[in-house]
């Protein structure tokens, strides 16, 4: 580990900034059958809806590259960006609600955030490969360097942003991209209200193995998992990183909600050991078969609203939002709420009422329906719009203040809106200076939280240590880049 006030990081960052880049975009086959998703490791949401992509399109016959946006950063910042995210749910998660409340009233990032992002720009462009038909990106920052990519000329293939989340934060809409594709009509109008110029409702992206199960699979079910064979079962999700009030939401379950709690942690595997401490019974950590446990569910309690939620209207799995954690996970709930597909339960008094509603009840029934009707028919989903639309969509215009460079002429029976255009270079004091400062402001910002949570003079020097400490083993019991859904 690097001791404090060590400048390797710096000399990273100015070998990555000093690095040359090559003059001219990739030349692209308009009969280019090649889409690249970009995605980020950060929780599992994302990385899970671009898995999926992948799977659809790779059986329509496309061939699918996919990349981490964080591996895309310089100097290894994209996982002091992933760790600095998981403190502040973890530890303050107050900040974090700040954080998201000012960038959602100043229309997105700052420019610190757009500082850090261009840095990932050359290295997302030379990573293309030649014959690339379309770009996927399933996470908002890398819908921002795609967006500016694209906007600049110097990306000349359609960028695709899928919404992964039913509520739709200003980061998410990006000039320059040519379609957002969302999983039903709230996101999409909300979407059209932050100025996402063709939005197209497609459904959303699951494994097919979330699926209903009839009886006799829900016993098979509850009997390989060990649960109680007759009981109400409220399955109580907290996502990859197991954030959120999730001791007290299982004990409220347990005491209030006149069912039995079965627990998913994540990789937060103390926080599993925690709660069979408090007497709860059914409590796991990394769950490799979540089809099953939901089939042997009779409701979904959630706090963020991501990838999880839409799997549980795949399984025919009615879904309640309670003690949501900040930012999107209240934005989530409320839009899931507005779309009639899950409860939000705001008043703890009324928790067993709609638990029970939801398992037994009319609501059930209607949540049930309005989740499985969000799955669009065979050949109308986004994986569908990519595969169709990778090969037929031009270049946006290009907004005057942006003062980008003249294309050349086309080629020769070249494809019309498609001609290699030249990459602008960017002097290397430029990208040198736009990288320390983003790496400075990141590193600030960390320790920022880090003092904001933590009590002690020594307790604050070992956070601002941890945040320098960017090398290649992950710190033990932290999170990692997530390969399996939880």
């Amino acid at each position: 580990m690097p001791h404090l006030g060590s400048t390797v990081h710096l000399r990273a960052l100015a070998a990555a900034a000093l690095r040359p880049r090559p003059g001219l975009a990739p030349r692209r086959d308009r009969s280019a059958e090649r889409v690249v998703i970009v995605s980020a490791s950060i929780g599992a949401g994302h990385d899970g809806a671009a898995r999926e992509l992948e799977r659809r399109l790779t059986a329509a016959g496309v061939t699918v590259d996919r990349y981490d946006l964080l591996d895309l950063l310089p100097a290894r910042i994209g996982r002091a960006v992933r760790d600095g995210y998981h403190r502040m749910l973890v530890r303050a998660p107050w900040v974090y609600q700040h954080v998201y409340t000012s960038t959602e009233r100043a229309g997105g990032g700052g420019p610190l955030a757009r500082a850090l992002l261009r840095t990932a720009e050359n290295r997302l462009l030379d990573a293309l490969p030649a014959d690339t038909g379309a770009v996927v990106s399933t996470y908002p920052g890398a819908s921002r360097v795609l967006g500016r990519l694209r906007l600049t000329g110097r990306l000349d293939v359609p960028v695709f942003t899928y919404l992964t989340d039913f509520s739709v934060h200003p980061l998410w809409v990006a000039e320059g991209v040519d379609v957002h594709l969302a999983a039903h009509a709230v996101p999409a109008a909300q979407a059209r209200a932050l100025g996402a110029r063709d939005v197209r409702v497609g459904g959303p992206v699951t494994d097919p193995r979330f699926r209903p199960a009839a009886a006799g699979r829900r016993r098979a079910a509850r009997a390989r998992f060990g649960l109680p064979a007759d009981a109400p079962l409220a399955l109580l999700v907290a996502g990859s990183w197991g954030v959120g009030p999730v001791r007290q939401v299982a004990l409220e379950l347990r005491d209030r909600g006149a069912v039995v709690p079965v627990v998913v942690c994540g990789r937060n595997e103390a926080l599993a050991g925690q709660l069979r401490a408090d007497g709860i019974e059914h409590a796991y950590g990394w769950v490799d078969d979540m089809p099953g446990l939901m089939h042997a569910a009779d409701v979904l309690v959630q706090n963020a609203g991501g990838l999880t939620s839409l799997e549980a209207f795949a399984a025919g799995l009615p879904v309640a939002s309670y003690r949501c954690i900040p930012g999107h996970g209240i934005t989530n709930a409320a839009a899931l709420d507005q779309a009639q597909v899950a409860a939000w339960i705001r008043d703890p008094a009324e928790l067993r009422d709609i638990l029970s509603d939801l398992i037994d009840g009319p609501r059930g029934l209607l949540q049930r329906e309005a989740g499985r009707a969000l799955f669009a028919a065979p050949g109308a989903g986004p994986a569908d719009e990519i595969a169709r639309a990778c090969r037929t969509i031009g270049p946006p215009p290009v907004p005057p203040r942006l003062d980008p460079p003249s294309p050349p002429a086309a080629p020769a029976g070249g494809a019309p809106g498609r001609a290699p255009v030249l990459r602008r270079p960017r002097p290397a004091v430029r990208r040198l200076a736009a990288s320390v400062t983003a790496a400075c402001a990141l590193w600030a910002g960390a320790v920022g939280t880090a003092v904001a949570t933590t009590g002690s003079g020594p307790g604050v020097i070992h956070a601002i240590g941890h945040t320098l400490d960017l090398d290649d083993d992950a710190h033990p019991g932290g999170p990692q880049q997530e390969t399996h859904h939880s």
